[in-house]
C-alpha cells in the first residue's frame, strides 16, 4: 500500500504563487510516475501535471502550461507543484496521485492512477 500526503495549499491573491508538496510513503518506488489533478466545485476532476521517474519527462494540462512546474525529489519520495501567476479559476482541491504504469500515453487519465492523496485546498482570490 502507498500513502500520499499533500501539503502547501492555502489562500492566495491572483497573480501570486504557491508550492504544493506530496510525500509518498509505504510500498512506493521512485520509479513510479506521479501526477497532480484538481477538482473545482461542480466540475469534473482535471489533469494538471505528471512526472515520470526522471524530471526530464513532464506533462501538463493546457490550462496550466507555462505557469505551473512539476518536479520531484526521488531521495525524499516527494513531488512538488510550483504554481505561479495563479488565477481565480485555479481554485480547486488539488490531489496528488501515483501510478504504477510507465505508459506515457495515459499520464493524463485519472483512471491510470492507483493511489490518491486526500487533497489540499487552493483558493485564489481576485
Amino acid at each position: 500500500q502507498v500513502q500520499l500526503l499533500e501539503s502547501g495549499g492555502g489562500l492566495v491573491q491572483a497573480g501570486g504563487s504557491l508550492r504544493l508538496s506530496c510525500a509518498a510513503s509505504g510500498r512506493t518506488s521512485s520509479t513510479y510516475p506521479m501526477g497532480w489533478f484538481r477538482q473545482a466545485p461542480g466540475k469534473e476532476r482535471e489533469f494538471v501535471a505528471a512526472i515520470r521517474w526522471s524530471s526530464s519527462f513532464t506533462y501538463y494540462g493546457d490550462s496550466v502550461k507555462g505557469r505551473f512546474t512539476i518536479s520531484r525529489d526521488n531521495a525524499k519520495n516527494t513531488v512538488y507543484l510550483q504554481m505561479n501567476s495563479l488565477k481565480p479559476e485555479d481554485t480547486a482541491v488539488y490531489y496528488c496521485a501515483l501510478t504504477t504504469t510507465q505508459d506515457m500515453f495515459v499520464m493524463r487519465n485519472q483512471n491510470a492512477y492507483d493511489f490518491w492523496g486526500q487533497g489540499t485546498q487552493v483558493t485564489v482570490s481576485s
